[in-house]
């Protein structure tokens, strides 16, 4: 199956995690969900590309809470015969002393203009190796800082041998996030200078030829995103017959910090939003961290009512979303509000199905999805429950709220208690209804149903946030704090709004969340015949579809990252 795609150079991309169906749990959330729309469009746009990353048999988790709202985790196992086809190529790494054999699955990611992108998952559970190595790919962000270690060295090492024992011919490789740096060390272990051409003191790795190999996308400013692994455990993890001290040199002193290896061996670095670059270039000084902004994936985020409806009114418009600059003009208010009038039906069916609650069709919807985690704020909303309860009495509205802790983030767990407290409190006034076990599937019928995207995160935290782009290709509007993407895509009033300035400071937050409800939002989504409403919907999709998209994202890449 691989020869229809060995047979021209490729860019590859790395990631730890890539949502590919809903059906297969090989993501935590939104990095993967963007390394699955990376593919799409790359697919869409027939870019060359294979995309490497782990098979994470057990998945991230499969979330159940009970009445109480406590978290429990349990294993998102999939077998990965039902969608993906064996290799027969195996390559080896040394983890700890012993030789841990690779294989690989392919998943064929097939697009809906006929494209199809290779997607290699490898496996460490093959026969030859100790029960132990078996389990390395096993859990996705499972275990502790040797596991992700290991999982680290199979990715970025293993990732890079298996793709060229299957004869790829690699033009340029483009990590990810940080996971994946190690496959620079591969890249400095292919790549030397011969001894004569060196003078003394020089390495004999061919570092500039590994920097033009390579891109590297971060994606947070916060600390904890950056992983780091102390140097003992790396002498004795990782056996690649690297001088511990040129690690130190490229990767930092103190420990081998991921971010800093992958900024020092690639010539293109860039944050996902023009905030976020600003944020980076002040957390890594001494690099240039550019700016290229996150999209989604026209057509799978777009849900079917609208697509027929841009199908019908812009036709091309999934290959060229910025035709969708032309809805406020061209597509009939009285079919946008129908096309958002069955997608909120199915959102209406779906919870009744799933909770067993009935949300009102005439009543607004507002959604909040997300990693539940302290800097999101999903309890923002919620800080004053009597001013809520007041503002829902002159104008009533529902809350559908979703979403995981990591398993080790006790707060994030605290935070979904909380929230399923408030429902209570608010229960009589303001329905609130928090879905368990939240992906790809309930991702899609939330972000075209509800009527209001809502997003609270602690600025600069935001490093771009992706559901409201979403929401945007469905004609909803955001409320949202002026961080990520919403800094650019925010035009008051047009697009949807913004709650407070860009310094979004924590103090008052919640108050003038509570005012924009009270005073502006609610007050025109009640308005007569709901004109001004579709207006703003129809800003959404022509000043917020038609550029944050991941067709643009990628044409981005390809001329900025990928042709150097």
């Amino acid at each position: 199956m691989l020869d229809e795609f060995i047979h021209e150079p490729r860019i590859a991309y790395f990631s730890m995690e890539i949502a590919l169906r809903n059906e297969i749990p090989t993501y935590a959330g939104g990095l993967g969900v963007l390394a699955g729309d990376t593919v799409r469009s790359a697919t869409d746009l027939e870019l060359p590309m294979v995309a490497v990353s782990l098979v994470s048999r057990a998945g991230y988790f499969r979330q159940e809470l009970d009445a109480q709202g406590r978290q429990r985790e349990h294993p998102a196992t999939w077998d990965p015969k039902r969608w993906a086809h064996p290799l027969d190529a195996k390559i080896a790494v040394q983890i700890e002393g012993r030789t841990v054999w690779i294989g690989a699955w392919l998943y064929v990611l097939e697009g809906h203009m006929g494209g199809r992108q290779p997607v290699l998952l490898l496996d460490t559970d093959l026969g030859e190796n100790h029960i132990d190595d078996r389990e390395i790919t096993h859990y996705l962000y499972g275990g502790d800082n040797v596991y992700r270690f290991k999982q680290e060295i199979v990715l970025g090492l293993g990732g890079v041998r298996l793709l060229l024992a299957l004869g790829f011919t690699i033009r340029h490789f483009h990590m990810n996030e940080g996971h994946s740096a190690l496959l620079g060390l591969e890249l400095m272990r292919r790549y030397t200078y011969a001894t004569e051409e060196l003078r003394p003191g020089e390495s004999h790795y061919d570092l500039p030829r590994v920097r033009d190999l390579c891109s590297f996308t971060t994606h947070t400013p916060v600390e904890s995103g950056h992983d780091r692994f102390p140097y003992d455990l790396v002498r004795r993890i990782l056996d690649n017959g690297f001088d511990i001290e040129i690690l130190k040199r490229l990767a930092g002193e103190e420990s081998l910090n991921m971010t800093r290896l992958a900024l020092n061996l690639s010539e293109y670095v860039n944050g996902v939003a023009n905030k976020h670059a600003e944020v980076s270039n002040a957390m890594f000084p001494g690099y240039k961290v550019h700016a290229i902004t996150n999209g989604v994936h026209p057509f799978i985020w777009t849900t079917e009512n609208f697509r027929e409806l841009y199908d019908h009114y812009l036709p091309g418009w999934c290959h060229e979303p910025q035709l969708l600059m032309r809805a406020d003009c061209c597509i009939p208010d009285a079919a946008i509000w129908e096309a958002h009038v069955q997608a909120k039906q199915r959102l209406i069916d779906k919870m009744q199905t799933l909770a067993g609650v009935s949300l009102q069709p005439d009543i607004p919807i507002f959604g909040f999805a997300r990693r539940m985690t302290a800097y999101k704020r999903p309890d923002l909303l919620f800080s004053d429950l009597e001013r809520l309860k007041a503002i829902a009495r002159h104008h009533p509205f529902q809350i559908v709220l979703a979403g995981k802790a990591h398993p080790q983030d006790e707060n994030g767990k605290q935070l979904i208690e909380q929230l399923h407290a408030h429902a209570r409190a608010l229960a009589g006034t303001i329905t609130v209804i928090y879905l368990p076990d939240y992906g790809m599937a309930l991702a899609q019928t939330l972000t075209s149903g509800v009527d209001v995207w809502l997003n609270t995160p602690l600025p600069p935290f935001e490093a771009s946030g992706t559901s409201g782009m979403k929401a945007a290709f469905n004609g909803v509007p955001n409320l949202s704090m002026l961080d990520g993407w919403w800094i650019e895509g925010c035009i008051e009033g047009v697009t949807g709004w913004a709650i407070g300035d860009a310094a979004g400071l924590a103090d008052g937050n919640a108050r003038v969340l509570y005012d924009k409800l009270e005073q502006v939002v609610l007050p025109l989504y009640f308005k007569d015949d709901h004109g001004g409403w579709i207006k703003v919907m129809k800003g959404a999709i022509s000043k917020n579809a038609s550029y944050f998209n991941s067709h643009r994202m990628m044409r981005r890449y390809a001329t900025e990252a990928y042709s150097r």
